[in-house]
């Protein structure tokens, strides 16, 4: 991910202690001035923005190293028969403090993968599980809107499609990090997520 201006989260706390700042995860004013500086003193374009040039100079390339045993189904706590893109979760996810969008998969109602963190960083999904697992979600996961208290309400509303994309992603996943096993947010966390038992479901693939 391109760091800049206003970027938020943990690699900005990574940058900036690469630059010896006070690594409070702001990309402020004071860290875009010190990354034209190291820019500068590299032989690269002063822009203030840490892509991948910049990342490399600095020793930031994310690697493959990351160790993952566990893949946790999620569904993204929106209104059934609506989509809530890639985009639009990210914007809440940052609206959150995250520094990404938190999921590395998304499921479209129509069953389209969509990529979202890149799965050699920890996504924002499961607290106390992030570093170890690729983070999977399916869009939706509440009743209709016309459903009274419908935020509150959690249950399966996988389409037919989104059953398919889950297991064809689950398997390419699995085929990534053979020592994986398949778990439902709901296995970590006190919530319905992702509205069905996805251990049990999986086990076999």
């Amino acid at each position: 991910m391109t760091l800049k201006f206003g970027s938020r989260g943990a690699e900005v706390i990574a940058l900036q202690k690469k630059l010896n700042l006070m690594a409070d995860g702001i990309f402020g004013k004071l860290t875009e001035e010190a990354v034209k500086e190291f820019q500068k003193s590299r032989g690269l374009t002063p822009d203030g923005i840490v892509g991948p040039k910049t990342k490399s100079a600095l020793g930031m390339v994310a690697s493959n190293s990351r160790k993952v045993d566990e893949i946790i189904i999620h569904y993204t706590a929106s209104p059934e028969g609506e989509d809530f893109t890639n985009a639009q979760i990210k914007a809440s996810h940052l609206a959150r403090g995250f520094s990404d969008i938190g999921y590395h998969w998304v499921i479209g109602p129509n069953g389209e993968i969509r990529k979202g963190r890149d799965e050699r960083l920890a996504g924002a999904h499961c607290k106390g599980h992030n570093t170890r697992s690729i983070g999977i979600s399916y869009v939706g996961g509440c009743p209709p809107r016309s459903v009274k208290g419908w935020r509150d309400i959690g249950k399966d509303t996988r389409t037919p499609a989104q059953k398919a994309a889950l297991i064809k992603l689950i398997k390419e996943v699995k085929g990534r990090y053979p020592n994986s096993t398949v778990h439902g947010h709901n296995e970590f966390a006190n919530k319905p997520c992702p509205g069905f038992n996805a251990k049990k479901e999986y086990e076999n693939l």
